[in-house]
C-alpha cells in the first residue's frame, strides 16, 4: 500500500508542477529570424505568434512572394523553439517519463 500512496504523492506533485508550467507558457516568448533577420517572430510558449516585425528593406512590391516565404519560415522556426523548450521543460517536470502519458497536455 506504501507504493501506492507514494504513486499518488508523485502524480499530485506532477500535476502541480504541470499546472505551473501551463501557467508560465503563456509569459514566456520565444523569437525567430529569417532572412538574416529581415523578418523576426515573436511567439509565447505555445507556439502562437504574438509580434511580427519585417525589415522596412526587405519590402518590395514586385516580390511579395518572397516576403512571405521569409515570414512563414520565420512563423516555423520560433514554433520549433518554443516546442523543443516546452519538451525539455516536461522532461525535467516528468523526470524523463513518456510524454504521451494519460491525462498530460499535449500542446503541439
Amino acid at each position: 500500500m506504501t507504493d501506492l500512496s507514494q504513486l499518488m504523492q508523485l502524480s499530485q506533485k506532477l500535476q502541480a508542477r504541470m499546472a505551473e508550467l501551463q501557467e508560465n507558457l503563456e509569459s514566456t516568448s520565444v523569437s525567430a529570424s529569417s532572412g538574416g533577420g529581415m523578418v523576426t517572430v515573436t511567439v509565447d510558449g505555445r507556439g502562437h505568434a504574438k509580434r511580427v516585425q519585417i525589415d522596412p528593406t526587405c519590402v518590395d512590391s514586385r516580390d511579395v512572394e518572397m516576403l512571405e516565404d521569409l515570414v512563414l519560415a520565420a512563423i516555423s522556426e520560433a514554433q520549433n523553439k518554443a516546442q523543443n523548450e516546452y519538451e525539455a521543460e516536461m522532461r525535467k517536470a516528468t523526470g524523463g517519463l513518456p510524454m504521451n502519458i494519460p491525462g498530460l497536455p499535449k500542446l503541439f
